[in-house]
């Protein structure tokens, strides 16, 4: 499909940090095939962000609007401003969950725009990759066989490098204690990791729900090998795991982050569909265990993760 160079693309895409580096491919597919494009992105801004900092879109606007709200109305009225901002693109693309198509509706009316619903998230019962999932819907743009693989690169700080030796990272959390590996463990992995090299040191990551369990941790480890990142900026996180050497984390939107960013890693894996969810990067070994991953051993994890480090 051709666009003229005045065209503009619309992607809206809710969700997790995860389902959102997972739906990197689809920015970056839309970018190759119309690199002189105008795209924007539709979003949670602390999250969209990364799209921006990447290059992947030229501009973010938040999906917590409150205007926006009118949209998912039966036969709304929806918001004039939001109505001619819907009304200015070419292509949209949308991944929001609307199972009786209100939003789809209301920005079709009046709007010659071309609307493509994609799924907000897989079908479990079928086991293909999300990011593949998420992709398919760009046929009808004519993009076949694009790069599943989420890949994003971000500008570093030049006030914010990590220097001083070899660096590596790691996140004992998730968005749900059920899918974390127990802290006893972690607290054992964490010094083994630093003792194996004397240069390495560590940037250990803490979200919203982490942060007294990386205080506990950081607190039994040297405190001059170790930075502790709690709750940054994603942009400023990304610029900081791109950094690293290897990384080690569970089934979480930080680990989907860095494999994208090309940091090898290991993920400790709970019950989430593996085929369908896990980070698709070529580096990556993900780690079960037959009973749970509680039962997951140290020694393992240890293994895999020297593993890793050889691979970047």
């Amino acid at each position: 499909m051709r666009m003229k160079k005045s065209g503009r693309i619309l992607v809206v895409r809710g969700g997790a940090i995860g389902d959102f580096v997972l739906t990197l491919p689809v920015l970056a597919a839309l970018r190759a095939q119309f690199p002189d494009t105008h795209i924007a992105l539709l979003g949670y801004p602390h999250i969209a962000g990364l799209a921006l900092a990447g290059g992947l879109v030229d501009e973010v606007r938040s999906i917590e609007a409150r205007a926006l709200a009118s949209f998912f109305i039966n036969r709304g009225k929806p918001d004039a401003a939001l109505a001619e901002f819907f009304c200015s693109f070419h292509i949209i693309v949308s991944y929001l969950y609307d199972p009786d198509e209100f939003f789809q509706s209301n920005v079709r009316r009046n709007n010659k725009a071309q609307f493509i619903a994609g799924p907000h998230r897989p079908d479990e019962k079928v086991l293909v990759p999300a990011s593949a999932v998420f992709l398919k819907p760009l046929e009808r743009l004519a993009i076949f066989d694009a790069d599943t693989a989420p890949q994003l690169r971000v500008p570093e700080d030049a006030n914010d490098l990590l220097g001083g030796g070899e660096w590596v990272a790691a996140h004992p959390g998730s968005g749900s204690e059920k899918k974390n590996w127990p802290e006893a463990k972690w607290a054992e992995l964490l010094p083994r990791l630093l003792a194996a090299e004397p240069t390495t040191r560590l940037l250990l990551i803490a979200g919203e729900a982490d942060g007294e369990k990386v205080q506990r941790l950081a607190r039994k480890l040297p405190a001059e090998r170790v930075r502790t990142a709690f709750n940054l900026p994603l942009p400023q996180l990304a610029g900081l795991l791109q950094q690293c050497r290897a990384f080690i984390g569970h089934d979480s939107g930080i680990s989907h982050l860095a494999s994208a960013l090309g940091v090898p890693a290991v993920l400790l894996w709970g019950d989430t569909v593996e085929e369908i969810w896990r980070p698709p990067g070529r580096k990556n070994v993900v780690l079960k265990h037959a009973t749970g991953l509680s039962e997951l051993p140290v020694e393992v994890a240890l293994a895999a993760f020297r593993e890793v480090r050889n691979l970047r």
